[in-house]
């Protein structure tokens, strides 16, 4: 089967990179809430991956166009900045390990002028890898690891599918952080639903003290036609958080969590109200505006519905 090019999902902070795929889909397709539920995971080869390096060096260099070439390299080589590369697709990190040196050794001899590459990772991913494989890549410019807490309640990263256990999920964190490679985590607000909504905001808390990332994105779940978490609530077996509930989630989250450094938010388009800070410096302004709106439940303050989204 050929490769086919996935779509462009990308954290915020990526938007002005170039997007080279090394896979399609994600080798963890279990989680019940994750449009990748079920998916199928597609490695490129590693001839077509350099393929297209050497195309986005040519342009960039010296503006050459391929023929053979896809449109939507040019199309994104055009946005760039010059300085960043995100490799996709949910987590390349599961790429091969030689071959994935051996694309980034290329990638940098071609463009020594990118400053930092990143990826999405999952914990497993990253629990794989031996500690002088993560100290290479750290060299080869791999700069950030994007990787999915979701949530630090044991029985709920069973309940979703996640594969690992807090434990692990900690032991990840720390891992990435020896290698010297920031780590950007995120947690997902109403994953549990109401029942689970405490345990959940407090158990997550605990999880990000003891892994300490440097980034931290909180995203407000977002229900997905599909998926096994999506037919459990119209099935009336998951009853979702109501829009300030999934804030009072957030402020305990970060009223509970003690970080060394790390840049807090929630400006993802799927939250409904967007705060950001260093964590512990801007613990009381960013708790001070959750207050405040929690104190006066007024939905003209929120995003509205229809403007969240993945």
């Amino acid at each position: 089967m050929s490769f086919r090019r996935p779509g462009i999902i990308r954290p915020p902070s990526e938007w002005k990179s170039y997007f080279l795929p090394l896979t399609a889909g994600c080798s963890n397709n279990t989680c019940t809430f994750c449009g990748y539920y079920g998916s199928k995971l597609q490695m490129r080869e590693v001839d077509e991956v350099k393929g297209e390096i050497d195309a986005l060096a040519l342009f960039t260099h010296r503006g050459i166009r391929l023929p053979h070439v896809p449109q939507v390299v040019y199309d994104v080589a055009q946005g760039w900045d010059g300085k960043r590369i995100f490799l996709q697709d949910g987590d390349a990190l599961v790429y091969p390990f030689g071959q994935l040196k051996e694309v980034l050794s290329y990638l940098n001899a071609k463009l020594p002028h990118v400053e930092r590459i990143g990826t999405y990772a999952t914990p497993q991913d990253i629990l794989r890898r031996i500690s002088d494989e993560l100290n290479e890549l750290q060299t080869l410019k791999v700069g950030i690891f994007y990787t999915g807490f979701e949530t630090g309640d044991d029985e709920l990263l069973q309940e979703i599918g996640k594969g690992v256990t807090a434990h692990e999920l900690v032991e990840a964190g720390r891992k990435v952080k020896n290698a010297g490679i920031l780590s950007s985590v995120t947690v997902i607000l109403g994953l549990g639903g109401v029942d689970r909504s405490s345990k959940h905001a407090l158990e997550t808390a605990r999880v990000l003290t003891a892994s300490d990332p440097e980034y931290v994105g909180a995203l407000t779940l977002t229900l997905v036609p599909g998926t096994p978490l999506y037919d459990q609530w119209q099935r009336g077996e998951f009853q979702p958080l109501s829009p300030f509930q999934s804030l009072e989630e957030l402020t305990s989250i970060i009223q509970h969590s003690t970080f060394t450094d790390c840049f807090f938010s929630s400006m993802h388009a799927s939250n409904y109200l967007s705060i950001r800070g260093r964590l512990p410096q801007d613990r009381d302004k960013m708790l001070g505006q959750l207050q405040g709106v929690l104190a006066q439940k007024d939905p003209s303050r929120l995003r509205p519905e229809f403007l969240r989204g993945l």
